[in-house]
């Protein structure tokens, strides 16, 4: 009985791998048959906006660089950070301070995320050099991450609550939660973050935005 559901359940699943396969297939036909309709015009029109849209990516990357991104760098104070989310549409400020080891962990996985996503700014602020933004933005757990967009601070992550409540989280369960928050362009699945591994003992709690007023606090809190 076992290995007749076995076998049902092996032809359940072939027959959805072959509606697959066709569902590609078609869709690959259908491409390459507007490609053979093509006239000489339209080939060149379609080579047009594509040299365009590449032209315009470079362009970008090049204002991007221009303005210090694609590296995770620290401001000298808080004096420093209004400029730099004045250039830039999209930033993530990490506020953190030296003895506390989960910065640490954040600085690793920043650096990281900096290099791949150049569309937006990565920064760090001594929360010791920013007594007046600590206290306005009400930032009582560190580490703290304020993602910044078009000069307002959107969201925070707050700790480690939103990437697993652990310290050994991989650095796509955070690009996967600054992508929640629009502030990165992601590719992934918004709806779940990405797999980790059972011996993290990961948990994640529903991602609320935190906004300046009204946010939520951290009851743990992370300072030293």
């Amino acid at each position: 009985m076992a290995s007749q559901s076995m076998e049902i359940m092996a032809k359940a699943l072939e027959q959805q791998v072959l509606q697959s396969a066709r569902m590609v297939e078609e869709q690959l036909d259908a491409e390459l048959g507007k490609l053979e309709r093509m006239d000489d015009d339209e080939m060149e029109k379609l080579k047009e906006r594509r040299m365009e849209a590449l032209k315009k990516s470079q362009k970008h990357k090049h204002e991007w660089l221009g303005k210090g991104h694609g590296e995770y760098k620290e401001i000298p104070s808080e004096k420093y950070l209004f400029p730099e989310v004045k250039e830039s549409n999209r930033v993530v400020c990490h506020f953190y301070r030296d003895s506390t080891f989960r910065c640490k962990i954040l600085d690793k996985h920043l650096s990281i995320l900096a290099k791949k996503h150049l569309e937006t700014k990565f920064i760090k602020l001594n929360v010791d050099k920013a007594p007046f933004l600590t206290e306005r933005l009400r930032i009582k757990v560190i580490p703290t991450l304020a993602l910044v967009k078009d000069g307002k601070t959107k969201d925070y992550i707050v700790g480690f609550t939103d990437l697993g409540n652990t310290d050994e989280f991989p650095t796509e369960v955070l690009e996967w939660r600054l992508g929640c928050s629009d502030i990165i362009n992601y590719s992934g699945n918004l709806m779940e973050p990405p797999t980790l591994t059972q011996k993290s003992g990961s948990k994640f709690t529903k991602v609320e935005k935190k906004t300046i007023r009204g946010r939520g606090h951290d009851s743990d809190s992370e300072d030293d």
